[in-house]
């Protein structure tokens, strides 16, 4: 079974930075795309940014500018960097990942529990 956990949550004063991490465990073999949403209690759940295997990367418009995506694969984890974040950046981040069990067949979707941000002063 794969299992997603990320970490990094926290509280920030507005103009802060975080660093989340999303680690993989269990048996598989590959990830392919590792992505983060965040979702505020009554609202959807928003994309926030993705990057696929080969370094390929996409960005919610909301974050463009200040959040970056990256992986490091020989860790099966992948970092979500925020900064200059604002009182509007506070949810509840998820990590989502589509992880191939075996090669040659289709990625499965996972997610993880996810983790508070929290920017107030």
């Amino acid at each position: 079974q794969v299992q997603l956990m990320e970490s990094g949550g926290g509280s920030v004063q507005p103009g802060g930075s975080l660093r989340l991490s999303c680690a993989a465990s269990g048996k598989f073999y590959n990830i392919a795309t590792i992505s983060w949403y965040r979702q505020v209690p009554g609202l959807q759940r928003e994309f926030i940014a993705a990057m696929a295997s080969g370094g390929g990367t996409a960005y919610g418009d909301s974050v463009k500018g200040r959040f970056s995506i990256s992986r490091d694969n020989a860790k099966n984890t992948g970092y979500l960097q925020m900064d200059n974040l604002k009182p509007e950046d506070s949810a509840v981040y998820y990590c989502y990942a589509t992880v191939r069990k075996n090669p040659g067949r289709p990625p499965g979707d996972y997610w993880g529990q996810g983790t508070q941000v929290t920017v107030s002063s």
